[in-house]
């Protein structure tokens, strides 16, 4: 009876849009009449709505943009600073992203700048990368061509034009929000305060503006907004195709500037596959957004220079077997009992081609880029063990573990997650009582009224349910998915809250009687987020206002003495060799080649962070001169802060997870056993003695940096 149901919202979907346009507005005329009210009049008020709200949601947006770039010029005395205080700001991969900006600024053509960053030989000694490939560097190539393009040189600054773009894609983030809450709730009240509020969980651009996730999430904000558009039911046939347009256009957009974008992309896929199964939403709908992802990895493929990692994405594997699985469907005849039990055993079916897909695609695909993340995968659910280095640092990430009680604590002292959790209960017991009439055989409504209190027959609501879910069941286990769950949360807290459509749902549940459920629903819909929001005004405004008048201070004059000295004194074909993330830096501030890179998507250089990381270990002098002489390195620096690190984990320092490496800890019983016949490295080379002195020669030094000179010809001496 479910296929039943399919089969006539596919009949629905097939009548003509321009007879259902014509249709429409002769309903509504008659429909306006019983009120005693005018076309004309309808049309003025729609005007206003549509008018006003376009108003506070792109406010919102250019706001949000004006409040980052505040507090970072208050965080940084940004305008202050000369060129190389203001570089060191960026971090490590950020630092790596805005220095191949730069680079593409400074090439005598546009075309020759992205000639050397396809075949960059200047950056990592030894090794030639495809930076555009490596680094998904196709935002900073729109940047640099919107830089030179449009005569900003006169103007404004490179470094202030590139994070000006970032803060404006922030505000789009929060317009596109607003416009989603919006469409699923039906008033433009639906603001995204707690977006504001809870920052420091809906975004991380404090300190990582470059990231490639600053970049891409507005993108997929949008992307988002217009696919709800499109899943609504009723949809006149010119705002269907617009809104398909735009989810076209955003979903390729989207997968070019974020490599992990189809990740992301195949958790919306799974709603969208779930949506369906239980004949929530037309079927035809869902094949054309599947259609759009098959079309993005394709085109990404082939942009991407061939990458390989969009061909063993699940997204493409669930996206075949869905459409293997609809052709099965297709042919079966209806209402018999083959296609009943086809129905039944559909999700079954779908995942079983899904993995099977997948296998065979990584069995006859040669990929590697992304392995590491399987590895941990397995590691994070204590399906194995190991020593790696690589695999041991990166479980001791903070963004890769379990979030904190301090995050659900900011949540629920906002509001947010009391609200958000009202809402979810109250749309989940509804979509579970719509899939209960559809399996009873009961069809969905074409047109749901307010009065029906059935907010679970909504497409879009459902998918915003499940979308939501996903997103937190991940988010749960990995604290740095919360910037991907948090935006949601905060959308769908207020959607519900300004929605009468659930309020009128929760009271036919209710079953109220004294008041008129409908007049009470739609004041609760207008008094509630009203309260809300003038309680949380009252107390967080003050905060953010205190927040934008303070100055920090952020200055690390240790580090600009380095890079100085670099500039200065060091030949133009030295290489540094030292921690990745400070590699970063050198590389942006100075311009000159490093032994490696804070990069996490290539073995080779995942290999060599570790091997340089051995200069924190215990290991010999011989050793180390080994290690740093095989990448061509003439430079060594040692970080005092990594050398002494005392971390609140004692087994996640550097220096730990380098002895367990090694094997030079032993754990018995509890106690751990250290041993090595060398001290560590980063300690004896300090003291000056043989043999450290015969390979290595100190030239510059400062509280927090020791820079050594790697001898090409060694002297023994005692």
């Amino acid at each position: 009876k479910m296929s039943s149901g399919a089969a006539d919202l596919r009949q629905r979907k097939k009548r003509n849009c321009t007879e259902s346009d014509k249709m429409a507005p002769e309903e509504r005329n008659k429909e306006n009449s019983k009120l005693g009210r005018s076309p004309k009049y309808m049309l003025i008020q729609r005007f206003a709505k549509l008018f006003f709200g376009c108003l506070a949601a792109v406010t919102s947006g250019m706001m949000y943009s004006v409040y980052l770039s505040t507090y970072h010029e208050r965080k940084f005395w940004f305008s202050s600073r000369q060129e190389l205080e203001r570089e060191i700001t960026f971090q490590g991969d950020s630092a790596i992203y805005y220095s191949f900006y730069k680079e593409l600024l400074k090439a005598p053509s546009f075309e020759r700048g992205v000639y050397e960053l396809i075949h960059n030989n200047k950056t990592i000694s030894l090794k030639t990368i495809n930076a555009v490939q490596q680094m998904t560097l196709y935002p900073e190539l729109i940047a640099s061509v919107l830089y030179q393009a449009s005569g900003s040189e006169e103007v404004i600054e490179p470094v202030y034009f590139y994070i000006g773009i970032v803060f404006g894609l922030q505000g789009i983030y929060v317009t596109a929000l607003f416009v989603t809450s919006w469409v699923m709730s039906g008033t433009w009240l639906a603001g995204i305060a707690w977006f504001i509020i809870n920052r420091t969980d809906t975004t991380r651009i404090d300190y990582s503006i470059p990231s490639r996730e600053n970049w891409a999430l507005p993108y997929f904000a949008c992307q988002v907004a217009a696919l709800t558009g499109y899943l609504k039911k009723n949809l006149n046939c010119s705002a269907e195709k617009f809104c398909y347009l735009l989810v076209n256009a955003l979903t390729h957009t989207f997968v070019m500037v974020w490599e992990y974008s189809h990740y992301l992309l195949f958790v919306q896929a799974v709603s969208l596959f779930l949506l369906d199964s239980f004949a929530l939403v037309q079927t035809e709908k869902v094949h054309e957004v599947y259609k759009i992802y098959l079309f993005s990895l394709l085109l990404g493929y082939l942009l991407q220079f061939e990458n390989s990692a969009l061909l063993v994405s699940p997204l493409l594997s669930l996206v075949a077997a869905f459409m293997l699985s609809k052709c099965l469907q297709v042919n079966m005849k209806k209402d018999t009992f083959m296609s009943r039990l086809l129905k039944i055993m559909y999700i079954y079916l779908v995942l079983t081609i899904t993995v099977t897909l997948n296998f065979l695609l990584k069995m006859f695909v040669p990929h590697k880029e992304n392995e590491h993340l399987l590895k941990f995968i397995e590691l994070k659910l204590g399906l194995n063990t190991t020593k790696n280095f690589t695999m041991n640092w990166l479980l001791c990430q903070e963004s890769l573990q379990a979030p904190s009680q301090d995050f659900f604590l900011r949540l629920t002292q906002s509001s947010l997650l009391p609200f958000y959790i009202l809402v979810l209960i109250i749309c989940l017991f509804s979509v579970t009582q719509v899939i209960f009439r559809r399996i009873c055989g009961e069809p969905l409504k074409e047109t749901v009224k307010l009065e029906d209190g059935r907010i679970g027959e909504r497409p879009e609501i459902v998918y915003h349910v499940i979308h939501t879910i996903l997103l937190g069941c991940l988010a749960m286990c990995l604290e740095g998915m919360k910037y991907l769950w948090t935006p949601y949360v905060c959308m769908l807290a207020a959607f519900g809250v300004c929605s009468p459509e659930l309020w009128m749902t929760l009271f036919k549940w209710l079953r109220l009687k004294a008041v008129h459920p409908i007049l009470l629903a739609l004041i609760l819909s207008m008094a509630v987020p009203t309260i809300i929001g003038f309680s949380l005004w009252k107390e967080f405004f003050p905060r953010i206002m205190t927040e934008l008048s303070e100055l920090q201070e952020f200055y690390d004059a240790d580090t600009v003495e380095l890079m100085t000295w670099i500039k200065r004194q060091a030949p133009v074909a030295a290489v540094f060799a030292g921690s990745p993330q400070l590699m970063g830096v050198i590389k942006l501030c100075t311009g000159w080649m490093v032994s490696s890179l804070p990069l996490y998507n290539d073995d080779d250089l995942l290999k060599r962070n570790e091997n340089i990381y051995q200069i924190y270990s215990k290991r010999s002098a011989e050793d180390i001169y080994k290690i740093l002489t095989s990448y061509k390195a003439s430079f060594l620096i040692i970080e005092d802060s990594i050398c002494n690190e005392v971390g609140p984990v004692r087994g996640c320092r550097v220096k730990d997870l380098l002895d367990i490496a090694n094997g030079h800890v032993v754990c018995e019983e509890g106690d751990s056993y250290a041993y090595s016949k060398y001290g560590r490295f980063c300690h004896e080379i300090k003291m000056n003695y043989s043999p450290y002195v015969n390979y290595f020669t100190r030239v510059y030094w400062n509280r927090s940096y020791f820079v050594y000179k790697i001898n090409t010809v060694i002297s023994f001496q005692s």
